[in-house]
């Protein structure tokens, strides 16, 4: 279990207690003798005295079978050598022209840490290593194009460079591969990337005269069935499954509270405090940031800050108090549009260690990046994905004798009596202590069952085998792509339909005998420089009032008439959406009360967050890693659930608004906003459940009887009240109706289930007549 974190002073080291190792001596003996020499001699090099569990375990099931192999165990576990010592062995005698082992890597920057591992190994067993990414040297992947051999690291990305711009190269190096290594697997498990390298890795598998053995790699996976099903998707049962846990981390954790100002400012960095002595913080960041200063200071660290607004706005008071107190800036940002110069710069920094350094980040040094070992991890705000949280958590405590620091940090607004329900249940707060029972039992989300990229991905990996072979029939795009794999849902007709509507905007042509070729907007789709890439940034949406412009936001969620928005410190009413233009139409929401909840969000709160968050609301319990400002929100957040007898009844009228409390996760919740707004209603979904405007509650009781009464036909029609769903790279070729079915198969459990969620609200509202 967690123990609180003391702050002053800081916390004494601890012996970390970790499980005994469940693989005997004999066992790892056998698995060391299984090794091939050279690699044995490599590893009384290094001053191993064993092979840790999961290696022993990797080897096994590498050496021991035929089978693909996933390989699950905490970072810096030592899953590296767990699949490539075995894979090494097992090439270590071939004799057959042609890569040995293909690893890919969602980052260019872990590409890099790998290499720098395993170069002397390779060296030693002659066998090549190759970086494979923009930023790689060209000098040896020449070498590598002239004699195909050895191991290649790569990112997807290339890969779909090379398979369209050197096909014949391609096939050369990819036709005779043994394996191919996949970490991060959990990264490539869901969005637009996870789609892409499933395709690619099926095209490949076309290449080569026999299927080369998959291998992957994670410290975070959910759902292992789901992983062995993304591995091999023809038989996830010829999958082997290597996990190790052992909860092997002593956690020293503190969620600390901070009341936000009704005039608070954020988004303007705050001047440091000696300017303004005895005064207090114009807002909660300001105080997150000098505690953040007092405590971080002279160690290495990561700050997670969510977004990229948040890491600039908490690394410009930093550097700013730095400054006022005439010492060296220890912290700096880190996201994804800073230069590669300045990211790189500062992960060498933390990985050498001879200076104290804080990076303050967005999700971008959550994956494997090698950075050594970082002191603490603190992020601003409630955790909402627990994947995410044990990626990060994963970060400290990886030194022997060193416990993993937690520090979280939580901003409530200061209510009255205009305050809106949310601010007053204190949320975030119930979220963090939610989120931490949760790491506690091991919790981890599974991806979702379908993705929201995927119309977009079929469309990019037509184009791209179309490119790659100067042409090809339907019959032979669809046996490619159709069947068990990323593309499984997708029906003939579905990709008819695909190809008809990208034809009729320019992307397609069909020569006379069938062959489809690329039309003139799809060559000049293919020859971008953006093509080979599959993910983007959330696209920027124009906010306007009127004539007038009030600026950009990213939208993430799909989006109806009738939601809220927040921006520029007001609550905005969507009015009109102008999807192709990514215009959202807004008026100034009379109620002039910001909301605690927004449409932004990056992550999805899962089912099960939520209804543990049900359950901290009516528990007692007074955790003691809260400060004494996070205990107050807590008993503040537990008053207003009983005197609201939320503990009793799911609906609330407030006068202002009808609350429908679903206790589900935000996916739920937007579906059943969805299906409310068929009908008329302003129906707004937040963190609990749905928010709905101006509606009395006869009318809203008509129409739960509507939609308790629904069919299938009528559940399908749910998808026409999404707006904002060409949310993925190239949706706007693909026509409409096709990405509604797709959301409609998308969310088809969820929108299984709306008619016993609007009976259950029914029977409530029947008995409180």
């Amino acid at each position: 279990m967690p123990t609180s974190l003391m702050e002053m002073p800081p916390p004494a080291p601890r012996p970390a207690m970790n499980s005994s190792p469940s693989v005997s001596d004999a066992e790892a003996r056998d698995a060391y003798d299984r090794l091939a020499p050279e690699i044995r001699r490599w590893i009384r090099e290094q001053g191993w005295a064993r092979l840790r569990d999961v290696q022993v375990q990797g080897v096994t099931a590498v050496l021991g079978t035929e089978c693909d192999v996933l390989i699950a165990a905490a970072t810096a576990a030592g899953k590296t050598e767990a699949a490539f010592l075995p894979a090494l062995t097992r090439i270590a005698e071939r004799t057959a022209p042609g890569l040995a082992i293909l690893y890919v890597s969602p980052l260019k920057a872990l590409i890099n840490d790998q290499s720098h591992r395993l170069e002397l190994l390779c060296e030693r067993m002659g066998l090549p290593l190759v970086r494979w990414h923009g930023d790689a040297p060209r000098g040896p992947k020449t070498k590598l194009m002239a004699k195909p051999a050895g191991i290649a690291l790569i990112t997807p990305e290339s890969m779909e460079a090379l398979l369209i711009r050197k096909p014949a190269d391609a096939r050369r190096l990819f036709g005779s591969l043994d394996f191919i290594i996949v970490d991060e697997l959990h990264a490539f498990m869901t969005g637009p990337r996870g789609l892409h390298l499933a395709s690619l890795l099926k095209r490949i598998d076309a290449l080569a005269s026999s299927r080369p053995r998959r291998l992957g790699l994670s410290a975070t996976i959910g759902d292992h069935e789901a992983a062995a099903a993304w591995l091999r998707p023809a038989d996830p049962m010829q999958v082997r499954q290597v996990s190790v846990g052992g909860s092997g981390f002593d956690l020293q954790l503190q969620i600390r509270g901070y009341l936000e100002p009704k005039d608070g400012v954020e988004i303007e960095p705050a001047e440091p405090e000696q300017d303004a002595p005895g005064l207090e913080p114009a807002c909660a960041l300001d105080a997150i940031a000098d505690h953040l200063f007092v405590n971080l200071r002279g160690t290495n660290n990561l700050v997670f800050g969510g977004s990229r607004r948040t890491v600039e706005a908490v690394s410009d008071r930093l550097r700013r108090r730095a400054e006022a107190e005439e010492v060296p800036n220890e912290f700096f940002p880190h996201h994804g549009n800073l230069s590669k110069e300045l990211r790189e710069e500062l992960e060498s920094r933390l990985k050498v260690g001879a200076l104290p350094t804080t990076a303050v980040c967005t999700s971008t040094l959550e994956l494997g990046i090698d950075i050594g070992s970082v002191r603490s991890v603190a992020q601003i705000g409630a955790p909402r994905s627990l994947s995410a949280l044990r990626q990060r958590l994963g970060r400290t405590g990886r030194r022997q004798g060193m416990p993993a620091i937690l520090r979280i940090y939580v901003k409530e607004a200061e209510c009255d009596q205009r305050s809106d329900l949310m601010d007053e249940l204190r949320v975030d707060t119930i979220r963090a202590i939610s989120a931490i029972r949760l790491l506690g039992a091991r919790f981890v989300e599974a991806p979702p069952a379908q993705d929201g990229a995927l119309a977009t991905a079929l469309l990019h990996q037509t184009l791209s085998i179309i490119a790659e072979r100067g042409g090809a029939r339907a019959d032979t795009l669809f046996r490619l792509l159709g069947g068990p794999g990323p593309f499984a849902t997708v029906t003939p007709d579905d990709f008819v339909a695909l190809l008809r509507g990208t034809a009729r905007e320019g992307l397609l042509e069909q020569a006379g005998d069938g062959t489809l070729l690329l039309g003139p907007l799809g060559e000049q789709t293919v020859q971008a420089r953006d093509f080979y890439a599959l993910f983007e940034s959330a696209a920027e949406w124009r906010l306007m009032t009127g004539p007038r412009t009030l600026g950009t936001i990213p939208l993430t969620n799909a989006i109806a008439k009738g939601n809220l928005v927040v921006f520029a410190g007001r609550r905005w009413l969507v009015e009109e959406i102008d999807e192709r233009a990514q215009v959202l139409q807004v008026s100034a929401h009379r109620g002039g009360v910001i909301p605690k909840f927004d449409r932004l969000s990056v992550e999805s709160a899962h089912d099960r967050l939520v209804a543990e968050m049900r359950l901290v609301y009516a528990a007692a319990d007074l955790p003691s890693y809260l400060d004494k400002q996070a205990a107050t929100f807590l008993a503040e957040g537990r008053t207003a659930y009983r005197r609201l007898g939320l503990g009793g009844t799911t609906v609330l009228d407030t006068g202002r608004e009808v609350h429908l409390f679903l206790w589900r996760g935000d996916t739920t919740c937007s579906v059943f906003a969805a299906a409310l707004a068929m009908f008329g209603l302003s129906a707004e979904p937040h963190d609990l459940g749905v928010a709905i405007q101006k509606s009395n509650i006869e009318d809203l009781r008509t129409i739960l009887a509507r939609i308790a009464a629904f069919r299938q036909g009528d559940l399908d029609r749910i998808s026409e009240q999404v707006h904002g769903i060409r949310s993925a790279k190239y949706d706007a070729f693909i026509p409409e109706l096709l990405l509604r079915s797709f959301w409609a198969r998308r969310h088809s459990s969820i929108t299984a289930e709306l008619p016993a969620i609007a009976a259950s609200f029914m029977e409530i509202l029947q008995r409180s007549r």
